[in-house]
């Protein structure tokens, strides 16, 4: 496809990154001419200087015969009047906007073709709360992500010493329990991936991929580390975009502390959140602070502020002085790659939250969601299978028939059938044949493969 990124900030970049891997024509417009000349160093793409709302500037990166514009500038504003000029001017068939303002959401009237003609809508900040709140709502896990209208979760976990899954092998794990049914997709030992296969033996600090139906994930997740310990206290450093939603979301469902050094930003907040949050003026950084405000008693500590050291120190500290889980959000991909997994437990990157809802819209074939996971290298998809046995791929073939087909390592990992209130959520049983209209969600060990799996959600031309 043919895409133009508005926006060579951290999200333009990790955009562009991700789309280029998949053999995109990407163009990137930004002011800043020393930004585009790094990205071109670094990435197979076009760089285009100048004001991405002005109609010569995207002429000259090739709008007219673009098929996407995601424009993903750090203003609400730009972004919106990008999208109303590469609509009006040059037809582009998609536009995706990352709005920021919780007062534009996809389907408003106001961002239809006669608006501001957006398509699509992404936000950062709410894609992140609610990769935190699923997070909370599972705090054994280290990715919780769902598929199959809400009914399928895939979840990685960190195999703990002295946890069921230690020296012990896929199938052994499904004997021993179960009433935990769930199927291993993807386990990773010091970055390589192994084959999973029933003999496949977990050793202390893999990361293992698994999906579960949602029912059953906490039998899951009890099964693995003996515990099911629910979230009640949370301390949250920074009460920025991403630390405000996220307060007002928990209060009532958790006793909450908010750390925030501006003094003008603690009024505010202590004004608009609820009443059961707590507003404390300080610095995050602070081990006297942290210390009387008990850290130590708290199920869980979430770092959000703006800044990646602040965050990896507060993290760092709260966890040293006893938080039995601890949260970091890190722009910097390269920091979030070196300590996950150490002190700190999960390393959240804001631009990789958002990667997943822009790809379901740039997907061939029938692709209703997309997951990016190990900081993009991977990714979980979930299609629809259309047709029938004549035009389709999928279509009266078994998953043992399936898997033959597809790339090596690609693994279906679970077959949702049906619609509301009547869903089946299907373990991919070898034998198990594919029907018209089942959603199969799929791991894709490395982003190349991508073209291959979306070719066999595709109907030959003669499918009606």
């Amino acid at each position: 496809m043919r895409i133009v990124v508005l926006g060579a900030g951290r999200v333009g970049e990790s955009v562009a990154e991700s789309l280029v891997s998949e053999r995109n024509d990407i163009t990137v417009i930004d002011p800043d001419p020393q930004r585009l000349r790094w990205l071109e160093e670094r990435l197979d793409l076009r760089g285009v200087a100048g004001n991405g709302i002005h109609p010569d500037v995207m002429e000259r990166a090739g709008m007219r015969d673009a098929d996407m514009l995601v424009a993903c500038a750090t203003r609400d504003e730009t972004n919106l009047v990008a999208c109303k000029v590469a609509h009006e001017r040059f037809n582009v068939p998609t536009t995706v906007a990352r709005l920021r303002s919780a007062q534009f959401q996809e389907g408003d009237e106001l961002l239809g073709r006669d608006g501001f003609a957006v398509d699509h809508v992404i936000c950062p900040e709410e894609s992140i709360v609610r990769y935190i709140q699923k997070l909370i709502d599972y705090p054994e896990a280290l990715q919780v992500l769902e598929f199959g209208q809400g009914r399928a979760h895939l979840v990685a976990v960190r195999v703990l010493r002295g946890s069921a899954l230690e020296d012990c092998t896929i199938g052994d794990f499904r004997r021993r329990f179960p009433d935990a049914p769930m199927r291993v997709v993807a386990i990773y030992r010091r970055e390589s991936e192994l084959v999973c296969e029933a003999d496949t033996r977990m050793r202390a600090g893999d990361e293992v991929f698994m999906l579960a139906e949602r029912d059953r994930l906490r039998h899951v997740l009890q099964a693995i580390h003996g515990t099911d310990q629910p979230v009640r206290r949370v301390m949250l450093a920074g009460g920025g975009n991403v630390g405000s939603r996220l307060a007002r979301r928990l209060a009532g469902q958790c006793e909450i502390k908010l750390i925030e050094r501006n003094e003008l930003a603690c009024q505010r907040l202590a004004t608009e959140l609820p009443g059961e949050v707590l507003v404390l003026h300080g610095d995050a950084t602070d081990e006297e602070l942290q210390a009387d405000e008990n850290v130590a008693s708290m199920d869980f500590f979430l770092a959000l502020t703006s800044d990646d050291e602040d965050n990896i120190l507060s993290a760092m500290l709260a966890k040293r002085l006893g938080a039995r889980r601890v949260l970091s959000l890190i722009n910097r991909r390269a920091y979030a790659e070196l300590i996950q997994g150490g002190t700190i437990d999960i390393a959240v990157s804001p631009a990789q939250t958002v990667i997943g809802e822009l790809l379901a819209h740039v997907r061939r074939g029938d692709v209703v969601a997309v997951h990016s996971l190990r900081r993009g290298a991977a990714e979980a998809l979930e299609g629809v299978a259309r047709g029938d046995a004549r035009t389709s791929k999928l279509v009266g073939r078994t998953v043992e028939q399936i898997e033959t087909a597809l790339p090596r390592g690609v693994r279906v990992g679970m077959v949702v059938r049906g619609e509301e209130p009547a869903v089946e959520v299907l373990m991919p049983a070898h034998d198990l044949v594919i029907e018209t209209d089942d959603h199969l969600v799929i791991f894709i060990p490395h982003k190349r493969q991508v073209r291959e799996v979306e070719r066999m959600f595709q109907v030959s031309a003669t499918f009606f």
